[in-house]
């Protein structure tokens, strides 16, 4: 574990800290046994993926207990301060021998957001190893921002298959393997990326967006969020709270309509 000194300046450094262990791996695989059970009760669904894509929290009640675990957020406070949001909330999930991929890029391209002070925390439920397609950062590239062209590729699991318009040295790359359990952190800026999926399970990750309640879309104003930790006085989002068991029909007409809402935004000029 970090402790509160070494997470703030490596994460200051870097844009980035790991390993952070936050569930023991029992508890990781009961949430990923959930996760799979939702996945089978959907799997008719047309809009099925989007329920673990697109504000898990919404669809699913236990992902909105991760998002408010202290194991979780007590290290994202101390980078963001004590009242939080979660703006976004989405599994990314490699089928194992799987060609999907995600391309160098930057969250807050795209995101619409005022300002900088965004973490995401990704929190592994099963091995995310070099070999099945873990995250690669690359260090202090939150520093600095970047053009993005929109590439809408095949087996890419971005929302627009965006990735950065300038060449990235593979050789920079740091890998963030975890084991099931534990999560990194990283900055809203940080050039992240990750390959294909070449072992024998899936990857499965939570990624949790975190933002201080201050925090505002430049956009929109109807957009959602979910308060994670403290209290918002400021009123920029309007609140959601997360779902109540395991895609419930009452929170999967609210899924929709603010899962609608966030793509207006992630889709806009395309």
């Amino acid at each position: 574990m970090l402790d509160d000194t070494q997470l703030s300046e490596r994460y200051s450094r870097d844009g980035f800290a790991f390993p952070i262990r936050v569930m023991e791996t029992e508890q990781a695989a009961a949430y990923r046994a959930l996760l799979e059970e939702a996945e089978a009760i959907a799997a008719q669904d047309p809009d099925g993926s989007s329920y673990f894509r697109e504000f898990a929290n919404l669809s699913l009640g236990f992902v909105g207990d991760i998002l408010r675990d202290r194991a979780v957020t007590d290290p994202v406070a101390e980078l963001l301060g004590e009242d939080l949001l979660v703006m976004a909330c989405n599994f990314f999930i490699k089928e194992a021998q799987s060609t999907a991929y995600v391309s160098w890029h930057q969250d807050l391209h795209y995101w619409g957001l005022e300002g900088n002070d965004e973490v995401t925390a990704w929190i592994a439920l099963s091995p995310a190893t070099r070999d099945s397609g873990c995250m690669r950062f690359v260090p202090g590239s939150h520093l600095e921002t970047v053009a993005h062209v929109d590439t809408f590729a095949e087996g890419n699991l971005l929302t627009r298959g965006q990735e950065v318009a300038v060449e990235v040295d593979e050789a920079d790359a740091v890998a963030v393997e975890l084991e099931p359990g534990e999560m990194s952190l990283h900055h809203g800026r940080l050039f992240h990326a990750s390959d294909p999926n070449r072992s024998t399970d899936r990857r499965i990750g939570l990624a949790i967006r975190y933002i201080p309640t201050r925090m505002q879309q430049m956009d929109s104003a109807a957009l959602c969020a979910t308060l994670a930790r403290g209290e918002d006085r400021f009123g920029n989002f309007t609140l959601v709270e997360s779902g109540s068991g395991l895609l419930e029909a009452a929170d999967l007409v609210r899924h929709a309509q603010v899962r609608d809402r966030r793509r207006a935004v992630l889709y806009r000029e395309t």
